[in-house]
Formats: C-alpha cells, structure tokens, sequence
C-alpha cells in the first residue's frame, strides 16, 4: 500500500512535539510538505525531520494533487479557513482543537465536510487516551450506576500562554481558558456521558489578572515570553452549570488564580461509584459495598493519545471509516 502523504500547516509547538514526530513512527504516513508563514520555522522542522518541501502559503499545497492528508497546526483563527479550502480541494482533513473560533465557523466547517464526503477530524486527542476509554467503558456498562453531577477542574497559578500574543487575542484565539484549555475537559464530559443534550447554561468569565501586561507576575509561561506591547481580551478564568438530559456539569476553570494550586481533574459521581481522573494521567475509584468503603486504584498500560490519534487519522484516510 502507498504511504499516505501528508502536508504539516503550522510549524510551532504542537507539531514539533506532537504531529510530526507522531506521523514519523506511522510506517504508512510521509510528510511531504512542511508550511508556516514564518519560513524558518517550517525549514528547521523539515532539516530536523529529514526533508520534505518547505513552503510560506498553504495554496501551494492545495495544487498538488498527490496530498492525501493534512495536519492543520496553525493560530484558531485560520483554522476553518484552511479546513474548508482543504476539503474543497479533495483533501483529508485533521485540525487541531479548537474547531473553529465559534459556532458559525465549525458550522461552515462542517458543512463543507458533508459536501465534499473528506475526513474532517477535530484534534479532541483526550478520546484516544486510555484512561478516558477505560472511564468510558465502566460508563457504558453501568459500573458507575446513574452520572448524576461531573465536576471539572482546569485550574493553575498564574500561567498564562504567551501572555500579549496570539493566545490572549480574541480576535485570533475565539477565547481564553475556556477555548483553550475547557474545550479538552468538555469534550471529555460528553464522550464519556454519551454525548448529554444540554438544556440550559449558567456561566461567568473573568478577565482579572492579565489585563496589566507589564506588572504580571508569574511561575511559569509557556507558549512564549510576555509581549508587552500584545493585547490581553480574553478570559483567564470561568465559572459555569451545565444542565443536560443527562448529568448536570459544573466548571471551574483558570489560566491564572491568586490560589497557588493546579488542579487538573475531572469528578465523574455515580450513585454506584466515582472517578477522579487526574487531566493526562491515571485515576481512582471510589465506591461502597457491604458496609465497606473501598478506594481502588487501576494499573493499566497506557498508550501515547498523541500517537493513538495520528494512527486512527491514517486509518480513516486508508479505509474511509
């Protein structure tokens, strides 16, 4: 069988450390193209990844018709753009979260998916990791009885991404802690419950601790250094209910808090059981029988989700599923 090959849009962090090195160990996928409008970037990917075709625009990708597949690593704003004219163009499609930067894009994205009959695949990665498809099965197969209430934690110090650039810019992002880092731990809620209908939503976004540039403190940021000289128009924390047909969700999520803690979870409460799963990790159980509390702790090998998720996007381009 032909390798698949494969166009890399967007050379920066999630690529160099996720995509590219993910296709690599797939002995059916080739990169043939590496793009970004910052041509170093896309050329020291392509020198450290052992060659491929290094372009600024990603029309030069779209006139080749010997493009299979493309990873779209870019800005969010570019996101929908890049898909649909993908897709148009007769090519397989993998975006990377979000979708889009809000629902008038993902429809359109969506649409176009439907038009052309190509692969659009969405870089939800948390539904190839093997903790979530263990949480999910014991779901699907009553262990943990009703899900009555999900709990959900995305919550740091002070760590917001490269505060002043693309990430606190709403007009590129679509948002701040939420499209960033809710749309993960969202997107785990409702493919572990079967995707609840939700009836109604109650929420608060606060744009506090990021709004002075220049007098921000901070232990860490990743992303990219402070751009004094950036804007800062989005959110770095939220608060919110979710009443679905299923469980109620509540949230709280913050790129920054004057509370020196990170908590990374998810609390899934059954009237059988429940399940802290630690964000990435592993997770516990709790639950009761004859009189006794049990905490149990899983031991499981795991797999890389990155990895999972590049492998199934080939798959899918081979087979059509």
């Amino acid at each position: 069988m032909d390798k698949i090959r494969i166009a890399m849009i967007g050379c920066g962090d999630i690529a160099n450390k996720r995509h590219i090195p993910a296709y690599q160990n797939n002995p059916q996928a080739e990169i043939v193209y590496f793009c970004d409008i910052i041509r170093d970037r896309a050329r020291h990917a392509a020198e450290k990844y052992g060659g491929g075709r290094v372009v600024t625009d990603f029309h030069d990708i779209l006139k080749d018709p010997s493009i299979d597949a493309v990873s779209i690593c870019t800005p969010n704003n570019l996101h929908a753009i890049i898909s649909i004219e993908c897709l148009q163009a007769g090519i397989h499609v993998l975006c990377e979260k979000p979708a889009g930067r809000c629902f008038e894009e993902v429809l359109r994205m969506q649409s176009v998916q439907h038009e052309t009959g190509k692969i659009l695949n969405i870089g939800v990665v948390n539904r190839f990791n093997t903790s979530v498809n263990l949480i999910k099965n014991m779901i699907d197969s009553g262990k943990l009885g009703e899900i009555y209430h999900v709990y959900v934690s995305f919550r740091a110090h002070r760590s917001i991404p490269g505060l002043g650039g693309d990430f606190t810019n709403k007009e590129i992002s679509g948002g701040g802690v939420l499209i960033d880092w809710g749309v993960h731990f969202l997107d785990i809620v409702m493919y572990c419950c079967g995707d609840p209908a939700p009836k109604t939503v109650s929420a608060e976004t606060f744009s506090k601790l990021g709004l002075n540039l220049k007098t921000y403190a901070y232990k860490e940021m990743w992303s990219s250094e402070p751009k004094l000289d950036g804007v800062y128009t989005v959110e770095d924390s939220v608060v919110g209910l979710i009443r679905t047909n299923g469980p109620v969700i509540t949230l709280h999520g913050a790129w920054a808090q004057n509370i020196g803690e990170q908590e990374m979870y998810i609390d899934f409460m059954g009237d059988k059981a429940g399940i802290r799963l630690q964000y990435g990790k592993n997770f516990k159980i709790y639950t009761a029988k004859d009189g006794v509390l049990y905490d149990i702790q899983p031991e499981y090998r795991a797999y890389d989700h990155f990895q999972n998720e590049i492998d199934s996007f080939i798959r899918c381009v081979q087979t059509g599923e």
